[in-house]
Parts: C-alpha cells; sequence; structure tokens
C-alpha cells in the first residue's frame, strides 16, 4: 500500500457549521497527519473554493468563496511544508481538479480519507477514487456529519464492502 492522506473541507469558512461532531475528529485528524509525515505519507487538503456566482450557492449557504479566508485550512489543522492544498469546486476531491494526476505522480494507490461531511464530500471522494482506480479508506474516527446517527448510518451501510474500507485511524496508521 502507497498511501495518502486526504483532508476534506477542514475549513475556516465551514467553521460557523461546526458542532460537537465535528470539533471531536480535529485532534484525531491531526495525529493521524503528523504520522502519515512522519512516515513520508502525502498529506492533501481537498478544500471547498466556491466563485461568488457560483450555482451550488442556490440551495446551500454562501461560504468558503474564493479570495476569503473561508478557503483556509482551520488553525488547528493548518498544513506543514510539504502538505498539498487543492482547491475544489464540488463535493468529490476529485472532479475536476488534477488530484487524480497528483497522486499517480506521488505513486499513490490508496487514499485514506478525514474530514466532513461523511456523507457527502467524504463519500463521494471514495467513491470517486475506486472509479479513478484508487484504494479507498474511510477513517471513521476522522469523519463527521453535522449528525452522529447519519455518520454512522454510513459507516454501518459500507462496512464490508468491496468499493472501499472502513476503519479507524489507529488501524490503518498500524497498517504503514
Amino acid at each position: 500500500m502507497r498511501p495518502a492522506l486526504i483532508i476534506v473541507d477542514m475549513i475556516k469558512g465551514n467553521e460557523p457549521f461546526f458542532n460537537e461532531n465535528h470539533t471531536e475528529i480535529i485532534p484525531t485528524i491531526k495525529k493521524t497527519a503528523e504520522k502519515c509525515r512522519e512516515l513520508k505519507i502525502p498529506v492533501i487538503y481537498a478544500n471547498d473554493s466556491y466563485i461568488e456566482s457560483d450555482w451550488i450557492f442556490n440551495f446551500m449557504k454562501k461560504h468558503a468563496v474564493r479570495g476569503t479566508n473561508g478557503v483556509e485550512v482551520i488553525d488547528a489543522l493548518t498544513p506543514e511544508k510539504g502538505d498539498i492544498v487543492l482547491e475544489k469546486r464540488r463535493f468529490s476531491a476529485f472532479f475536476r481538479t488534477d488530484l487524480d494526476i497528483t497522486l499517480r505522480e506521488l505513486g499513490v494507490d490508496t487514499v485514506a480519507i478525514a474530514g466532513i461531511n461523511t456523507h457527502v464530500c467524504v463519500l463521494a471522494t471514495a467513491f470517486d477514487a475506486v472509479s479513478n482506480d484508487f484504494r479507498a479508506i474511510i477513517l471513521e474516527d476522522c469523519c463527521a456529519s453535522h449528525k452522529k446517527e447519519i455518520h454512522d448510518f454510513i459507516v454501518k451501510s459500507f462496512r464490508g464492502m468491496p468499493a472501499f474500507r472502513i476503519m479507524k485511524s489507529e488501524e490503518f496508521l498500524n497498517q504503514l
């Protein structure tokens, strides 16, 4: 396994919407990212980054507008030298970004996904990883949804499925 850690949407523009489900995963994401860096595993931040007039704001509260600090990673998870920051305009970190070619250039074959929201951007990134011929792992203790029941439903629904794996960050790190 040649993994990369993808941290989805842990940005300042989403902080006003964070609740305890979101904030409780931050220390685990931080620890996982630190261990990945020690092991020379790429850490990639995939951040919402919308233009002011983006169509998506027809059904979503305006946030993470390009040119504002809303697209920046939250202070608790500030990227370090060597980390990659990727702007995305839709749910999946793969959709119309250069993530696919970046991972291939880095020799990555597996993506471990952390961040918010499990049921939307995390899940879309996992499905697109598989669609782009990468193994995908959703790190269940590094992901959250606005309601715990929604996160738990996704984890339970996809555990044991062949498309991608669900595991805790410690299990993932122990396999490295």
